[in-house]
């Protein structure tokens, strides 16, 4: 579209020609100015710029590491996600691009409005699936729909899921997901125009080191729009200055508690020869080289930590943790 000119810059111009400052000749001989355009398909509008695809993949790879490391411990097996492409298409696209059947949940993202799409192929849901059955993982020769049961156990997972969704997006914008429904023909999802613009990412799923397939999620931008300013202002990722938040420190100590340690307390040690060794009987008396009001000593994974004092909980043998020694190592 051409500029058109305001009444003052007119008059400058004529001004300039009845002055002379301006040759009319060199006016005519330097002809139209270029203009420059861009191809732009209404049907297929960018309303995603580069920021905010480059945000949500951000956002997404650290959704990617929390699901890995959850789905790992949970089905106790090496399950790998990573973010495959981060990229926005139209609605319909997105419908004919996902095989049938498949596993299609229908979410809700409290307090934004409507619905976004997850997407689970049958080459990675059957062999979660078979691990939470306490099978080795492996999928279905033969495509086939969920059973019912099947479907109550995928919800299940799901949910689970869905927390660490809630938790990758904690530091840009508080949301409650919530599973509206589950369905396995992607054709009879007419949530919204075929011409509606939604992000998709694409998380590629690998077990065992085995690559298995594809776990799409469908934002809409029509769900996202009241928040996509935030896409834009990287610094809502950069986490504040000061202490732990109480959140953090109640994942910790969730993520602690299924931890396996080994822990010994040394009494202390004696040196004896062999001899009285082999003629040793219940009730005998070994020194130590340990005094009384000395700490004893408790090494965690054969590291020496703590000096701690023995006595009894209930009816059981106990220690208190008393100072922190770290430093020498021992064979428990």
């Amino acid at each position: 579209m051409q500029e058109i000119l305001s009444q003052g810059e007119i008059d400058s111009l004529l001004e300039a020609l009845t002055s002379g400052k301006i040759d009319a000749e060199e006016v005519k001989q330097a002809g139209p100015v270029a203009v420059h355009t861009k191809a732009y398909d209404f049907r297929r509008p960018n309303k995603f710029s580069k920021d905010h695809l480059r945000t949500l993949e951000m956002l997404h790879q650290n959704f990617a590491r929390l699901l890995s490391s959850f789905l790992s411990g949970y089905l106790r097996s090496s399950i790998n996600i990573e973010v495959a492409s981060a990229g926005q298409m139209i609605f319909e696209e997105f419908i004919r691009s996902i095989p049938s059947p498949t596993v299609i949940s229908v979410l809700e993202l409290n307090p934004l409005e409507g619905a976004v799409l997850m997407e689970t192929n049958s080459q990675v849901i059957f062999p979660l699936i078979d691990l939470m059955f306490g099978g080795p993982g492996t999928s279905t020769e033969t495509i086939r729909e969920l059973t019912d049961i099947e479907v109550s156990v995928v919800r299940k997972l799901y949910l689970r899921m869905l927390e660490h969704l809630s938790q990758a997006w904690h530091d840009l914008f508080h949301i409650d997901p919530v599973i509206q429904g589950i369905e396995t023909n992607p054709r009879l999802q007419q949530l919204y125009s075929p011409n509606e613009v939604v992000a998709l990412i694409t998380f590629a799923v690998s077990l065992n080191d085995e690559p298995r397939g594809l776990i799409n999620l469908c934002l809409p931008f029509i769900v996202l729009e009241p928040m996509i300013s935030r896409l834009s202002v990287r610094q809502q990722f950069l986490r504040q200055s000061g202490g732990p938040k109480e959140e953090d420190l109640k994942w910790l100590r969730y993520w602690l508690g299924y931890s396996d340690v080994k822990m010994d307390v040394v009494l202390g040690e004696a040196d004896v020869t062999v001899n009285d060794f082999l003629i040793l009987n219940p009730g005998d008396v070994l020194i130590l080289n340990r005094r009384m009001d000395q700490d004893l000593g408790l090494y965690v994974e054969g590291e020496l930590k703590f000096g701690v004092q023995a006595g009894r909980l209930d009816s059981k043998l106990a220690v208190q943790v008393v100072a922190l020694t770290e430093g020498g190592r021992g064979n428990g």
